[in-house]
């Protein structure tokens, strides 16, 4: 009890010493996650029921990732140019209107419209989040930081999931009708997350010459200052395959091992339980010990989840394969960290950019292949090629320098 009560101690005092922007966010965040995670785990299976197949599953998404492709370059630019705020707030809006979409949907095409809404505001908000704790932190507490605020984001993610299980029980189980209603409830929350940004969050000061250059200079800048920047954004998009096939893995959970709601809500929350337990403890260790050594230990992890999700001959396997597959998100924090030191603060808007144009680029792909490898070799091939991609981006992370820490 002690030691729970000294790190929440030092975990508000860390809080208290950051800027306005950096807590005001991760309010923000734990009202926006609650409202997203009540239909996280349904998206693909709530698609299905509309009557959607694998393949028409994935071209959806891809549609949303080729949008959001094209949007991600000028949002960092916007940021930017004109604040972070506006874009907050239009990030928000995009998940309102896109939840809106989702809950007046008759058939699987008009679900098009609301997940290539819902994608753009995912990969913008990809491209802020990161601008603002890469422009709050410290480069010594940085990846403390990032984690602390994606542990406290994730409490919500945690309940969320369950409290949707219930619901979708209440109004009538897992179909169109009985998941139709989160949606509706997810936009009420969306609403209160908008207001929090629109009356609390301060923008951070832009700093140098960034935001008066062309967008060109800022990109020739990325490639001749920053470290490594073409390796780094290989790895960078072989390890996003998680990110951008995840909708296959509740549909697979339904499907191939007959998970009803409750089991598929404590999937979800088992995956971001993961997150609350070691997210700080990986973010102290990564600024203590590299950030390099922490990703080699933890995605392997990642891919034995994929495994055991294979070969679960139950539910409490598939539970805790999820939990498992949870180091994805810790990964991907502790990625963000070095990405926020690969190029000079003043190009962070230009470089997130960038980062969100390959992500499009991989949001894209990854669905439609996904769905080929579902339809033609079967869909435990879909959770294998995750698991062998995130060793084979091991490799490419182990030619990148172990330290590119910028002040």
């Amino acid at each position: 009890m002690d030691m729970l009560e000294g790190t929440i101690a030092k975990g508000l005092d860390f809080v208290r010493r950051q800027k306005r922007a950096f807590k005001v966010n991760m309010s923000k965040n734990v009202i926006q996650n609650f409202s997203l995670s009540l239909t996280q785990q349904y998206h693909s299976i709530y698609i299905s029921e509309l009557g959607a197949g694998a393949m028409e599953l994935g071209y959806v998404n891809s549609i949303g990732g080729l949008a959001a492709t094209l949007l991600t370059v000028p949002a960092g630019l916007f940021a930017d140019r004109y604040g972070i705020k506006k874009l907050l707030m239009f990030i928000i809006s995009l998940y309102t209107i896109g939840y809106a979409a989702f809950g007046l949907a008759v058939s699987w095409q008009m679900t098009i419209i609301a997940f290539t809404i819902t994608t753009v505001a995912v990969c913008i908000n990809l491209v802020v989040c990161p601008m603002i704790c890469g422009g709050s932190l410290r480069s010594e507490e940085r990846v403390t930081g990032m984690q602390l605020c994606d542990t406290v984001a994730a409490l919500p993610r945690l309940i969320g999931p369950l409290v949707a299980a219930v619901l979708i029980t209440l109004f009538g189980g897992i179909s169109v009708s009985g998941i139709r209603p989160l949606f509706w409830i997810g936009v009420v929350g969306l609403l209160v997350s908008l207001g929090i940004v629109f009356f609390y969050f301060e923008d951070l000061p832009r700093r140098g010459s960034d935001s008066r250059s062309s967008p060109l200079q800022g990109m020739r800048r990325i490639f001749s200052e920053g470290i490594m920047v073409k390796r780094w954004l290989l790895y960078r998009m072989v390890s996003s395959f998680p990110r951008y096939m995840a909708m296959f893995i509740p549909l697979y959970a339904r499907e191939l091992k007959d998970a009803n709601q409750y089991v598929l809500g404590t999937m979800d929350s088992a995956y971001w339980l993961i997150i609350v337990l070691l997210a700080i403890p990986v973010g102290i260790s990564a600024d203590r010990f590299g950030r390099k050594k922490i990703l080699t230990l933890m995605t392997p992890i990642y891919s034995l989840s994929m495994l055991l999700m294979v070969y679960a001959p139950n539910s409490f396997i598939l539970i805790l394969a999820s939990l498992l597959s949870g180091f994805t998100m810790i990964i991907s924090v502790t990625q963000g960290a070095i990405n926020a030191e690969i190029v000079p603060r003043e190009l962070h808007g230009s470089w997130f950019g960038l980062n969100g144009f390959a992500r499009g680029i991989m949001n894209i792909v990854s669905p439609i292949l996904g769905g080929l490898l579902w339809e033609t070799q079967g869909p435990q091939y879909v959770l294998y090629f995750l698991a062998v991609t995130q060793i084979l981006g091991l490799a490419i992370l182990a030619t990148m320098p172990s330290s590119v820490t910028r002040n």
